[in-house]
């Protein structure tokens, strides 16, 4: 006996059960992809071509027919082609009345047309039931079984029960449906697959201007400054040491930022003296990318790590020790141990190795699979008190980094100071906020407006307006 295919083996429903069919228009890799699927898990699939004789490459099991052919097996009809190709459906409308068509487009820019594909096939075929789904998962991703991609499926249209039912069908192909409302959203949702990391655009943006202008500051004092005075030629230090100095401070300051829009929005509702007003865009976008701003400033704070790592095999730190070392024995002198110098340098290593390992445990925290396993109070305690603990032990790894030199007029170039006392203002600001907002008397009135209450409310007055009439 011949073997049968594994294509053709439904892997959810048994073959005495009743298939239902499903039709899907166009013979495409998103539409072949999506057949072999929904064939795996029990449909039966009818494709839908304007060659069905020239169509191969697909799913055994699945039929091949003509355009009116197809649409008359099943209700619902999965329509994996582009809008330009839309025109073809106008033929069918008769028998496309009352269908549930599922608009899976995408387009090539964002806005591309002034109403979305799903909204332009709803007019083209005003009695079908339009619904827009699967266009955020692509082919790749059903063929490999969707476990390296995002299970997550936007369904909208202006029908629930045909909503629900190309839901159904997204859950039994191992998906997660997401019911975003009616037709109007599928805008959003068309847009959502062209956006490349839209909630990583500020942190990088951020990280970028930081890093760019440390860089040039850094450059400045340590390579420019030498050459002008004395003609020294210092550019090795573009290479390791400067970076290493630009990597912390951009860390620094982005972990700083990712608690200061928290600070500036319990000093707004103090302020207001409500919660239930609106934060300004501008603000509600900062909080929202707090995570990805995180995460970026750990990426630099690894980098710091490994930088300093290296500095011990660095020629010119090698070159340093064999000229000190062969002039100490040359002058037949040796230099005294400082115990405050030693109380410094493994102070400032002790904060840096504390801090960084915080940083670590914020950022596993963040991660989906990991945040999944505590609760709202746990992760709470770990990103907001660990988180504040992570930038006070940062902050005090600079401060004593800079030491007895922190202040004085010798580190000065060109009255520059050192770059580590600019990375310094933001987190210090922010600490310095934070302190003054967790003082009881400011933290307890900050409490009661969290919790609902407000300072001019109508309540209020009524109560107090009460109170005098007694």
């Amino acid at each position: 006996m011949e073997k049968m295919c594994a294509d053709a083996l439904p892997l959810t429903m048994n073959s005495s059960e009743k298939q239902e069919i499903v039709c899907i228009f166009g013979t495409g890799d998103f539409g072949k992809s999506l057949g072999f699927k929904m064939l795996q898990c029990g449909y039966s699939v009818a494709f839908g071509s304007r060659n069905p004789q020239m169509s191969s490459l697909l799913p055994r099991g699945a039929e091949v027919l003509s355009y009116s052919d197809a649409a008359s097996k099943s209700d619902i009809i999965i329509l994996a082609m582009h809008r330009e190709h839309y025109e073809c459906l106008t033929e069918l409308v008769d028998s496309l009345n009352g269908k549930i068509l599922v608009d899976v487009s995408n387009n090539r820019k964002i806005n591309q047309y002034p109403e979305s594909n799903a909204e332009y096939l709803a007019q083209l075929v005003p009695g079908a039931h339009v619904v827009k789904a699967f266009n955020t998962i692509s082919a790749w991703a059903l063929q490999s079984g969707t476990l390296d991609a995002s299970r997550q499926v936007f369904v909208c249209g202006n029908d629930s029960k045909a909503k629900h039912r190309v839901m159904d069908i997204a859950r039994t192909i191992g998906l997660t449906p997401l019911d975003q409302g009616s037709l109007v959203a599928a805008n959003e949702i068309e847009n959502y697959p062209l956006q490349l990391f839209p909630m990583w655009r500020l942190p990088f943006c951020l990280a970028s201007v930081l890093c760019v202008f440390f860089f040039v500051y850094c450059a400045i004092r340590e390579v420019i400054y030498p050459y002008v005075n004395g003609k020294t030629d210092a550019t090795f230090r573009l290479a390791i040491s400067i970076p290493n100095r630009v990597f912390p401070i951009t860390a620094l300051i982005l972990l700083a930022l990712v608690y200061l829009p928290g600070v500036l929005a319990a000093i707004l509702q103090l302020y207001r003296g409500t919660k239930y007003r609106r934060f300004p865009n501008w603000l509600d976008r900062w909080m929202l990318c707090r995570k990805q701003l995180g995460l970026v400033a750990l990426g630099f704070a690894f980098l710091h790590v490994v930088y300093t790592l290296v500095i011990p095999i660095r020629y010119y730190v090698r070159w340093r020790l064999r000229n000190g070392t062969i002039t100490q024995a040359l002058a037949n002198k040796d230099s005294p141990f400082s115990t405050s110098t030693a109380w410094l340098n493994d102070s400032y290593l002790a904060l840096g190795i504390l801090g960084f390992f915080l940083f670590l445990l914020l950022g596993i925290t963040s991660l989906p699979s990991v945040s999944n396993m505590v609760n709202w109070r746990e992760f709470r305690f770990v990103q907001s008190k660990l988180g504040y603990l992570t930038l006070v032990l940062c902050t005090a790894h600079t401060l004593v980094y800079g030491g007895k030199r922190f202040l004085s007029p010798s580190i000065l170039r060109w009255s520059l100071p050192s770059a580590y006392v600019l990375a310094l203002i933001v987190p210090c600001t922010v600490l310095v906020m934070k302190f003054i907002l967790i003082m009881p008397c400011i933290d307890k009135t900050l409490t009661r407006i969290r919790q609902g209450w407000e300072r001019n409310s109508q309540h209020s007055k009524s109560a107090l307006n009460g109170k005098s009439d007694i």
